[in-house]
């Protein structure tokens, strides 16, 4: 006897490092999207888009870890032969469009994007491959009042998002200050570009690898839990002692005491201000200090923080990085702090990349999933589920017409609403699939309501709140009636009365 085999079905699975996003979790999204969008455009920001591929030599490799191949990005060739890669941050490619529209576009440039960005890295836990971020960048302008502008608005947008003063600070340091330190250890000039990277990736990683991990990164590299060794910068013992002083200066006792801006400068001076390059970062915090707090923006919500490095090779000045300070419990259910939620910088060489002079930019990303994520620990976004349409069921299959005209009816009056389009044999399931979508009540006619002039109007909020208060469900039926029949030219009314009763008109 012969075997019949099975059909060959593919099996439905998400690649590592992916997401799959729901309609409670978008919408959780678009509320903070628009959030933020009013504050860059109080700004007088104006939105740009580009594309999600770009050229690879247009991206360039700037990225902050190179334990993948096509450091970090990812890349096809296409049939003409050239390159292409997914955009890593959407910094670059605006560096593109500007050097492409340069002649068109007002200097100084000031816009913002927001879109997906892609990373070929290994996943890990809050290590994606894919994540949205929302930039906002000024071209065209060296003026220390556009590295401020960034970190001002910065704290507004996280103010606006419900995030209070206290519970999260804008830390800013200068890559110049580094870059001195390099500088005087030998590492200066473009032949040394490749080790000054590598030296900045591991400082990068302090925060994960602590002291030890950086030092061993400095020297001869680091064999991580899984056995992967990452290659160091072969730094000498000399050289790594200087590296680390900065690194150990990066959790200075200020940070956590709140002293004022102008301690933690004026120490940057005395450890750093051998080197002609330090000296000019330190003078360029300064003076972002110095127009932060005109603007009443004080070292409660813009602190100078040694500590902030950025892991991206383009920056050439000023950077920053949004903290939240306040604690969430792990799975664990240890305290911890939920940390950065977006950055950015000064990168003026970026776009110069393109043009024969020389033009300055700064600008702010804000990661949204990360920063989601921390909204919605504080309570701040979705804390309510989004209510679905209103669901108009089919009692009579042969009277679709009528049961459409109702929905129809419905949507012009703006109310969101939906036919029941599944089998509407068995009308419980249509109970069932309202429930589901979180609708606030369904519309029901059948032979009888329709021989009335009448529709039945069943509030499936207010009967969910009589069934978990059963024993005065008589008095609330009474008072509130979970389903009521009223004429049938007045169901958009009626309908607006169950929306209004619930907030939701």
């Amino acid at each position: 006897m012969s075997s019949i085999s099975k059909p060959n079905r593919l099996k439905a699975r998400l690649p590592r490092g992916l997401a799959d996003r729901g309609a409670a979790e978008l919408a959780a999204t678009r509320e903070m999207l628009e959030t933020i969008r009013r504050v860059y455009e109080l700004y007088g920001f104006e939105p740009v888009e580009t594309p999600a591929i770009e050229y690879t030599d247009a991206l360039g490799k700037f990225l902050p870890d190179q334990d993948r191949p096509n450091e970090g990005v990812f890349s096809f060739q296409d049939d003409d032969g050239q390159w292409l890669s997914l955009r890593y941050d959407l910094t670059a490619p605006l560096a593109r469009y500007v050097a492409e529209n340069f002649d068109t576009l007002p200097k100084p440039y000031r816009s913002y994007r927001v879109g997906y960005v892609f990373r070929n890295e290994k996943p890990g836990p809050g290590r994606f491959r894919q994540f949205m971020q929302f930039d906002a960048d000024t071209v065209g302008s060296a003026s220390p009042a556009a590295d401020a502008e960034m970190c001002m608005m910065a704290a507004d947008a996280l103010e606006a998002l419900g995030i209070p003063r206290g519970d999260y600070v804008i830390k800013v340091n200068n890559r110049k200050v580094l870059d001195g330190v390099m500088e005087s250890i030998g590492l200066g000039g473009e032949a040394n570009a490749g080790r000054r990277l590598t030296v900045l990736r591991a400082i990068d990683k302090l925060d994960r690898l602590g002291i030890e991990g950086v030092r061993a990164l400095l020297g001869e590299g680091r064999k991580d839990e899984s056995g992967d060794f990452t290659k160091g910068a072969h730094l000498a013992e000399g050289q790594i002692a200087r590296v680390l002083t900065y690194v150990d200066f990066q959790i200075p006792a200020s940070e956590e005491t709140g002293a004022d801006n102008r301690t933690v400068i004026e120490a940057l001076r005395k450890a750093f201000g051998d080197s002609a390059l330090a000296r000019s970062g330190a003078d360029e915090l300064e003076a972002l200090v110095d127009l932060a707090e005109a603007a009443g923006y004080d070292a409660d919500r813009i602190l100078v923080a040694p500590s902030v490095v950025r892991g991206l090779e383009y920056y050439t000045g000023p950077v920053f990085e949004a903290e939240l300070t306040f604690e969430i419990k792990d799975e664990k259910g240890r305290p911890v702090r939920f940390g950065s939620v977006g950055g950015g910088g000064r990168y003026d060489g970026l776009v110069g990349r393109f043009r024969p002079e020389p033009v300055p930019a700064t600008g702010f990303s804000i990661g949204v999933s990360r920063l989601q994520a921390a909204l919605q620990a504080l309570g701040k976004l979705g804390a309510a589920a989004e209510r679905g349409p209103v669901v108009v069921t089919v009692f009579d299959r042969e009277r679709i017409a009528d049961y459409q005209r109702m929905v129809q009816a419905l949507r012009a009056a703006g109310i969101r609403a939906e036919l029941y389009l599944g089998n509407p044999r068995n009308f419980g399931n249509q109970l069932k699939y309202a429930d589901k979508r979180n609708s606030p009540c369904v519309v029901i006619q059948g032979a009888d309501e329709k021989a009335r002039g009448e529709v039945q109007i069943k509030d499936l909020i207010e009967g969910a709140k009589a069934a978990a208060a059963i024993a005065s469900n008589q008095e609330w039926r009474g008072t509130r009636p979970a389903q009521f029949a009223v004429p049938e030219d007045r169901l958009v009314e009626a309908v607006r009365e169950v929306l209004a009763r619930h907030a939701q008109g």
